[in-house]
């Protein structure tokens, strides 16, 4: 350690059976926090700044950044500039993770726009960084000034052969069948993502509360470190005294209100919503306007300017928070939601397969009004998505992309590429399917599936998972058993609690919980939440886990009966459409591959072009041909077979001369392969020049005799004729 005139302080905890390290004041010294977190060899260098306040901001600023350095592994970048670009899916994902746990945890009233960047500064195989940088998010803003509510921490719980276990190694990542992301405060948790293998509501019950006691540990380290170096905090302002302007507004606004939010109808309602609010709204300004103003000064102009537009905010806030008021209450006393349903009620559900003729599969999903198209295609191996990791490159065999077009909610904006938000639904409804996917083995083609959500209103990350099992279905892909996803949601006052299936979006916004698990009849494969308030008890956890399993088996019903009558009939089509490719497999000896693809891949395209086929060849010596004519399909089964095809014993071969030696000839018995005929087995009785019997470019019958351990194979012009009943 260099001789530094500063002291970088460290504090440590064992997690997992490893040490957990916390060091700050030796790097990014003039963050407002900053920490560097080991785990193993992996280090992760966590920094929290914020810029001085803008004014008129009426929101939170808060960007979250995990970046993975390629340096850190001892890697360089891809590519043509031979440097890291835009972040990839896998940083997204973790950014969104940290971001949405400490997002709820800062006062309402400060906006300070706050950046937390988590970089991955040394990458090791064994440990990965998404945990230890969460941890160094909420150190980096427990030690700042800024008047964070943690601190809080996560850890990845998986369980192995039966076992649980706390923030598994790469390495011990292969059968697993529950892998949870799980982060909470002392209290409780607060954020779970993570992907099951059908595993039982009571399993995954367990393995959460399995992951908030490792969870403890990691909170009190921080504490420590805070103790040591932490930063006085900054003082909020308090909220202003909005109790009169809030009467006001009750007077005018609540009766109407109340009348409005019971109406069903979407449109109706945010139309009727609007109009009561719009008027409260010009009332309350025109009201301000009237009062004696004198404008002697600019800086006169200026606050009455001020004065207008804090009021125009307060007053939409005092209408939200009562809107929301009146939502829950009539959840919580009389069990009646927004659009009339009760708590436990499922929108009317509508499905629909094949509704295109040409994609390999199509599923329609409606559920209230809430809709998702949702496609698959089928593809070869070349058609893998190859993800360049910090770690290795790997190949995804099945992969899906989620698009939220802006008409889906009535709006009109520019198109831009996929926000983090599509990302991370996609992913949960990816990893919501993967489980019950067929084996490469199986079934050799790359799945691609795409969802286009339609309309959403409430949970189109879970309509893309059911859309996703009907177009899987619909495409023919042998599927393990079908999967639903449902949004579960969660009013808490007091003592008074209401679980609610199949959310709003509405509902999702205003509520305590937001909870989406995707399974099938057996158990989970994928969940999600968010938990919005400080706490939520386990025993409202059990039962919201046991209504969305009841409500996931009621939409896996309705989907079968939808498009197959009943259960026993909800199977994936037998024959694939017409339109996607079929495939044949073979298998050849690892050292004939260099005879099929040719020199500079010459001999695979060739055949490819000839035959209008895809070809596909790994180095175990796999062959996978694919195309959706079977005439083609044949057509370049033979000739792959042609040209690795191997010498069997006492087969007879009509071969050409190649060349003549005075001991014998070489013979190609088909192409690429040659034998010997030697000189003695020319013919019956003694052949005193090779040339008295065959020429080069002859055309010769040939038994092949032998074939010795290095592949060199004797042929017989002599017994070939014997066997075929020809005279000399």
């Amino acid at each position: 350690m260099a001789n530094y005139w500063f002291e970088p302080t460290t504090v440590s905890v064992e997690v997992g059976g490893r040490a957990l390290t916390l060091e700050t004041g030796r790097l990014a010294k003039q963050a407002a926090g900053a920490v560097v977190v080991t785990y193993g060899e992996t280090v992760v260098l966590v920094t929290a700044a914020r810029a001085k306040p803008r004014p008129g901001i009426d929101f939170f600023p808060l960007v979250v950044d995990f970046v993975e350095k390629t340096s850190a592994a001892g890697k360089i970048p891809g590519g043509f500039f031979k440097r890291e670009g835009r972040l990839s899916d896998r940083e997204v994902l973790a950014s969104r993770f940290i971001d949405r746990t400490v997002r709820p945890l800062f006062p309402s009233s400060y906006n300070d726009e706050t950046q937390i960047i988590a970089t991955v500064i040394s990458a090791d195989a064994e440990n990965p960084a998404d945990m230890p940088a969460f941890v160094g998010a909420s150190a980096a803003l427990t030690i700042s000034e800024m008047p964070f509510l943690g601190p809080i921490a996560a850890a990845r719980v998986a369980r192995i052969d039966g076992e649980l276990v706390v923030n598994p190694t790469l390495e011990s990542m292969v059968d697993v069948d529950i892998d949870l992301v799980v982060a909470g405060s002392r209290a409780a948790l607060v954020m779970v993502e993570g992907t099951c293998n059908q595993a039982s509501e009571a399993d995954v019950l367990a393995a959460l509360k399995f992951a908030h006691e490792a969870i403890i540990p990691q909170i009190d380290v921080q504490e420590e470190l805070q103790k040591l170096v932490g930063k006085e905090k900054l003082e909020v302002a308090e909220p202003e005294d909005r109790s009169a302007l809030d009467a006001e507004i009750r007077t005018k606004a609540e009766a109407r209100l109340g009348d409005a939010v019971r109406i069903t109808a979407k449109k109706e309602r945010y139309d009727a919503i609007a109009a009561v609010e719009s008027e409260v709204l010009d009332g309350c300004v025109s009201a301000y306007r009237s009062e004696p103003f004198t404008v002697d000064t600019l800086d006169a102009i200026d606050q009455r300017q001020s004065g207008l537009a804090r009021l125009r905010g307060d007053v939409k806030d005092l209408l939200h928070d009562l809107r929301s008021e009146l939502i829950r209450k009539r959840i919580l006393d009389e069990g009646t939601r927004i659009d009339g349903r009760k708590t436990t009620d499922i929108r009317q559900i509508a499905c629909e397969v094949r509704s295109c003729p040409r994609p390999h599969g199509v599923g329609l999903f409606t559920r209230g009004e809430t809709q998702a198209m949702v496609f698959t295609t089928l593809g070869g191996k070349r058609d893998q998505q190859t993800i360049d990791t910090l770690l290795a490159r790997v190949d995804k065999p099945f992969y899906l992309h989620y698009n939220f077009p802006p008409f889906s909610v009535g709006e009109a904006r520019m198109q831009r590429g996929p926000g983090r938000r599509e990302v991370g639904h996609g992913n949960l409804a990816e990893r919501a399917l993967i489980p019950v996917l067929p084996d490469q083995e199986e079934f050799p083609y790359t799945i691609r599936i795409v969802s286009e959500v339609l309309e959403s209103n409430g949970s189109s990350s879970m309509a893309t998972v059911c859309g996703g099992t009907l177009s899987l279905m619909d495409a023919g892909v042998p599927l393990a058993a079908p999967v639903a996803g449902i949004a579960m949601g969660l009013i808490e006052e007091g003592d008074r609690v209401a679980i609610l299936s199949d959310i709003l979006g509405d509902e999702d916004h205003l509520g305590d919980m937001d909870f989406k698990v995707a399974g099938t009849r057996e158990g989970i494969t994928a969940l999600q939440m968010d938990i919005k308030i400080p706490s939520v008890d386990w025993k409202v956890m059990e039962e919201a886990l046991e209504q969305a399993r009841a409500g996931r088996l009621h939409i896996l019903e309705c989907m079968a009966s939808e498009t197959a009558g009943d259960f026993e009939n909800f199977k994936p089509r037998a024959e694939l459409s017409r339109y996607a490719p079929r495939v044949k497999m073979l298998m050849i000896k690892p050292d004939r591959i260099r005879d099929i693809i040719g020199p500079g891949g010459k001999v695979i395209r060739a055949i490819q072009e000839t035959t209008n086929t895809k070809i596909d060849v790994d180095d175990s010596g796999t062959v996978t041909i694919f195309s959706p004519d079977g005439e083609a399909l044949d057509a370049a089964e033979a000739m792959v077979n042609e040209l690795t095809q191997e010498a069997e014993l006492d087969r007879v071969y009509m071969g050409k001369v190649k060349r003549i030696t005075d001991f014998g000839a070489f013979v190609e018995i088909f192409p690429g392969t040659d034998g010997l005929i030697h000189i003695s087995h020319l013919a019956e009785g003694r052949v005193e020049r090779v040339e008295d019997v065959v020429s080069e470019g002859d055309e010769v019958l040939a038994k092949c005799i032998d074939i010795d351990p290095t592949g060199r194979i004797r042929l017989s012009r002599k017994e070939a004729l014997a066997d075929a009943g020809t005279a000399e």
